[in-house]
């Protein structure tokens, strides 16, 4: 989120103006960085979905806040909670999420519930180990669908991993990719001419998709927190 605005009040973006930033943590290192870049307070909002009795009405309160400053588009960097169905149908195509590993829409990647984070490096460090080939990984935007990483895949930008790289190493070295794709993501929105991505070899073959599944579930004990 720091590099979308940083990007939007130095002109890269020049079309494209933050209105609005949600957070569902009051704890969220983005809220400060927001506030220092310049976006007033009463356009920082923390919604809960435990504030709400159901998901279809933490969706309403979303689409409220956004169609009061006339939000158009919507960017997930950071978001971890489940995006309301009602959400992705009022934005159709208009949102799109950031994600730390390569996705194959449709079939086993990097994703899904509960990846995120560290989780994310240490499951795919943890394949390239055990397969020895595609000694890399990718930061990647994706449409936001009903359901976790599910959506066409925008753009992605490759990082090679380097041997003795941990999860830690690798995050650094990967979020700065994150950001640039992300900026190509908004500035390509903006000027209407957005393209989706599709492999055409998948990412994990079927003799590894119980090693993908294991690796991401060790990933996950490795890092409860993410």
């Amino acid at each position: 989120m720091e590099a979308i605005i940083k990007a939007a009040r130095d002109g890269q973006l020049p079309k494209v103006h933050p209105a609005l930033v949600i957070s569902s943590s009051e704890n969220a290192g983005g809220i400060e960085k927001a506030k220092n870049l310049g976006i007033k307070e009463e356009n920082i909002l923390i919604t809960k979905p435990r504030g709400f009795e159901a998901e279809e009405d933490f969706g309403k309160a979303i689409i409220s806040e956004c169609r009061k400053r006339d939000v158009d588009f919507i960017g997930q960097y950071g978001w971890l909670v489940k995006t309301p169905k009602n959400v992705c149908e009022a934005y159709r195509g208009m949102i799109v999420n950031q994600h730390p590993g390569p996705l194959d829409n449709g079939r086993p990647d990097f994703g899904g519930a509960g990846m995120y984070g560290l989780r994310v490096h240490q499951a795919r460090l943890l394949f390239v180990e055990r397969t020895k080939h595609d000694f890399w990984t990718e930061a990647t935007v994706h449409r936001v669908t009903a359901n976790f990483d599910e959506g066409k895949i925008i753009k992605r930008k490759q990082i090679p991993i380097l041997p003795g790289d941990t999860a830690e190493t690798l995050q650094k070295r990967v979020l700065p990719a994150e950001h640039q794709v992300q900026i190509e993501v908004l500035k390509d929105f903006s000027e209407g001419k957005v393209e989706e991505f599709i492999r055409e070899i998948p990412l994990v073959l079927s003799s590894e998709e119980k090693i993908l599944e294991e690796c991401k579930e060790l990933a996950k004990k490795m890092y409860p927190k993410g």
